[in-house]
């Protein structure tokens, strides 16, 4: 695993978008997402796990209580793959993390927070292609010849339409990502997509240890944490574009009046 710690937003910008030129095309593309912490200690590790690591069992009642519940609310989604993001989405314990393509976006999840600004943030960044190799037969075989590396929902209906088939056509756990279907505009505007693993009981960090899959990490000091916050501020990523209504521009509207400065940046103040 590759740490690399920015200490201002130039040199953020030169770090996530270091190797993304495609010659062959002669555009900046490539295949990497992030993830953005608040905490650069905090792992890979699923709400599922955080709220039932005692016992995983507990996955099929509580999505069982979700769509017996919120029945009237769920009318309009149909299918197992699509009811999940909106799980996850309205804070349901499930195996699925957050993902999106966007850095800045990943930048945002790991300053939005103030009461985490006494400690370092993190932007996890994976290249979805690495996990290809490591697929079931099938699913791999799907991503080929659609010349995808990110399963849609409508895939993952045909091939594995729940938890119980995805693990039973591998013995190996594996690590697959999808994008969700833009039913709400914050998924949307997120730019978001979500990792799972076959088995709830072994986390994604996991098998990027066994694998040897690379990841880099990306560190945000708490002393850069301001700068980079406002500065994301300057060009629209922030609460009001990340969670689209009300409480999105109250959230924004709270941090942005808190009296952050003399506390984070006072010692920038005095050395000028």
């Amino acid at each position: 695993m590759q740490e690399i710690v920015i200490h201002d937003w130039d040199e953020l910008q030169r770090v996530v978008f270091d190797d993304v030129w495609d010659d062959r095309i002669k555009r900046y593309r490539d295949n990497r997402i992030y993830r953005g912490t608040a905490d650069q200690q905090w792992n890979l590790v699923p709400s599922l796990n955080r709220v039932c690591g005692h016992d995983l069992s507990l996955e099929s009642q509580v999505f069982r209580s979700f769509r017996k519940y919120g029945y009237a609310e769920l009318a309009a989604y149909s299918g197992f793959w699509q009811l999940l993001p909106v799980a996850q989405h309205h804070g349901l314990p499930t195996r699925l993390l957050d993902w999106t393509y966007s850095p800045l976006v990943a930048a945002h999840f790991a300053t939005e927070d103030t009461s985490c600004y006494d400690r370092d943030g993190v932007i996890w960044c994976l290249d979805v292609t690495d996990f290809k190799a490591f697929l079931p037969e099938p699913l791999r075989q799907k991503l080929e010849d659609t010349g995808s590396n990110i399963f849609t929902v409508g895939m993952l209906e045909k091939l594995v339409p729940n938890f119980d088939r995805m693990r039973e056509i591998s013995k190996e756990p594996y690590a697959l990502f999808f994008e969700p279907s833009s039913m709400i505009d914050r998924i949307a505007n997120q730019y978001a997509l979500f990792s799972v693993v076959s088995d709830p009981e072994v986390l994604l960090s996991q098998i990027l240890v066994t694998r040897q899959i690379p990841c880099r990490k990306i560190i945000i000091p708490k002393e850069v944490k301001l700068e980079i916050r406002d500065k994301l501020d300057y060009i629209n990523i922030s609460e009001r574009m990340i969670y689209p209504g009300l409480d999105g521009v109250c959230r924004w509207i709270t941090r942005r009046y808190a009296a952050l400065g003399p506390i984070y940046n006072g010692e920038k103040g005095r050395s000028k």
